[in-house]
């Protein structure tokens, strides 16, 4: 694939000369691990609903990737295209971005919540040769949701399918045939292997604008955040990773997948959140590490007292996504041996500020970090000039670990000349360099860390008969950070509107269940400027007082 990106020299010249970027691939690391300690575990992998546990030691998945990319190859996968997936945290997630790094093939991880809305798109934007995908998961039909689409994507020349049977069958195509026999596999992957600089994947960001965008990533990228990341937080080969956040999110891939290769490190996945579940797995396989978003740990806290003892290896929690309530921090003092650290970041950096393991407890409830090495952040106000501490504006980075742009969309990296990039959220910073985000101007709604696409919601409610005009913004929740409202006003011929016909209409549109509004309310007009926009502000401010009954959570 052309993936249209231009090299920028100075860049480069700057990030090898700091030692931010170094060139290696995560199969260089791979190469260690296997010959530095080839029986220890690489990866456990938990499907929490079948209750089973299936591990490989870094020899074994090494085995396992060297076929599986002499089979990609064999298929027809060439260097440069793109081999997407939609799995679960699984080990096959892992195992297909090592066998494409041996092919210089690119991975592109697809949330399993997606559905034919957001794949059509996705997997047709991205012209994806090849898809990976699950039978069924969670009680949903992969495969038929799939062969549905295939009419629209000429581009997407095989399907295979984990527990799948015949040709598309994941383990007969690729784990059971013994493609490394039939060829050089050593001589193919010396020809394959990609530069450091050559785009290795790309996620799909929820769009505000209606459509998603594609964020393109480097070796060099990656790598320059997972390295200060793991220095931060003094994590080493002996500090097992857990891993529940999806590995189709930044999160999960720089943390879940990238980072247990690069210590040589055991990566421990759960496929299904359940606190209960992965305090047994902690007690278990005793991970000193995991990262996920402010509802994990709210649900861990609530868990861990009936687990007293049991989750004792797991010194750091990383929490990201949504602010930390202050009492979470203080009652995970009280019931867990880890330290609570907070990040914020994005698709397009991964995580960007983090604070420290030795900071005082509360910094994790009051601030998102200071920026991890290689990367910088400010504050300006709109006119683009620095503002003091304390002071509210627009959040800007730049760094080591700054995408390199978005898929066929070059106009849309708005990187200036000094190399920053507007994240599109609101942050004060205090003297130290701990930011807090205090907002966003991004119109998105972020619920349990998820970016719900406000616009495109808006755009399918606005198609509802005797919908006359709509805005969706979010309201607080104690869990999840945010939920989501809808606000609409109706035409004369419709006297009444429910929450329950609304969710009907999203969901046979093909919506994902994740983006479905939680509370609806109709209003006789929305607030607008003079000019006629409306003025979400003001719904914000009325969404405050909002509480979703649980009844009504989806």
């Amino acid at each position: 694939m052309e993936t249209g990106i231009t090299p920028n020299p100075a860049r480069r010249a700057a990030m090898t000369a700091s030692g931010a970027w170094n060139d290696k691939l995560i199969t260089s690391y791979l190469d260690e691990a296997v010959a530095a300690t080839p029986e220890r575990e690489a990866i456990v992998s938990y499907r929490v609903t079948e209750d089973t546990r299936t591990a490989l030691t870094y020899r074994e998945l090494n085995d396992i990737v060297t076929r599986m990319a002499a089979g990609l190859a064999a298929m027809g996968i060439a260097k440069g295209d793109v081999v997407a997936c939609q799995l679960p945290n699984w080990w096959q997630t892992t195992a297909l971005h090592l066998a494409c790094m041996r092919i210089g093939a690119i991975l592109n991880p697809l949330m399993p919540i997606f559905r034919e809305r957001e794949l059509r798109f996705m997997l047709g934007h991205g012209d994806a040769k090849l898809l990976v995908i699950p039978k069924v998961f969670r009680n949903f039909d992969y495969e038929a949701m799939v062969d549905g689409l295939l009419g629209d994507l000429p581009k997407l020349g095989t399907v295979l399918v984990i527990g799948g049977n015949g040709a598309r069958s994941f383990e007969d195509r690729l784990l059971n045939t013994p493609w490394e026999q039939q060829q050089d596999t050593a001589a193919l992957f010396r020809e394959r292997q990609p530069a450091a600089d050559d785009v290795i994947q790309i996620l799909y960001t929820s769009g505000t604008t209606g459509e998603p965008k594609g964020v393109m990533h480097t070796s060099n990228t990656l790598f320059s955040n997972v390295r200060p990341y793991a220095d931060r937080l003094h994590l080493g080969a002996a500090d097992r990773v857990l891993m529940a956040s999806p590995l189709a999110h930044q999160t999960g891939f720089l943390y879940g997948v990238m980072m247990p290769v690069y210590l040589g490190t055991t990566a421990i996945l759960q496929d299904i959140w359940d606190a209960d579940f992965v305090c047994k797995v902690i007690a278990a396989e005793q991970p000193a590490f995991t990262m996920a978003a402010t509802p994990f740990l709210a649900d861990l806290v609530k868990t861990a007292p009936k687990h007293q003892g049991e989750l004792d290896s797991l010194r750091i929690f990383v929490s990201a996504g949504a602010p930390i309530p202050s009492a979470v921090v203080e009652q995970a003092s009280k019931v867990l041996n880890a330290k609570i650290v907070s990040a914020w970041g994005m698709t397009e950096n991964g995580a960007v500020t983090m604070t420290c393991p030795e900071d005082p407890a509360e910094r994790a409830s009051q601030s998102d970090g200071k920026a991890l090495p290689y990367m910088d952040v400010k504050v300006t106000d709109f006119q683009g000039n620095d503002l003091p501490a304390g002071e509210e504006g627009n959040l800007l980075v730049r760094g080591a670990s700054l995408f390199v742009g978005y898929l066929k969309r070059p106009e849309l990296y708005g990187v200036d000349e000094d190399g920053w990039f507007s994240t599109g959220d609101l942050a004060r910073m205090d003297k130290d360099g701990y930011i807090r985000i205090t907002g966003r101007t991004k119109d998105v709604v972020i619920r349990g860390g998820e970016n719900i696409p406000v616009v495109e919601v808006e755009n399918l409610l606005y198609k509802f008969p005797g919908i006359v005009d709509v805005a969706l913004v979010g309201c607080p929740d104690d869990r999840l950070g945010e939920r989501l409202c809808a606000y609409v006003t109706l035409d004369e011929n419709q006297t009444e509107l429910t929450l329950d016909q609304v969710k009907d209409y999203l969901v046979k549109a093909q919506l994902s269940k994740n983006y479905l509004p939680e509370y609806l309310e109709v209003i006789e007009a929305m607030p607008r400027t003079p000019s006629g926009k409306i003025q979400k502000f003001k719904l914000r401010e009325q969404a405050k007082d909002i509480r979703v009954e649980p009844a009504k959570r989806a």
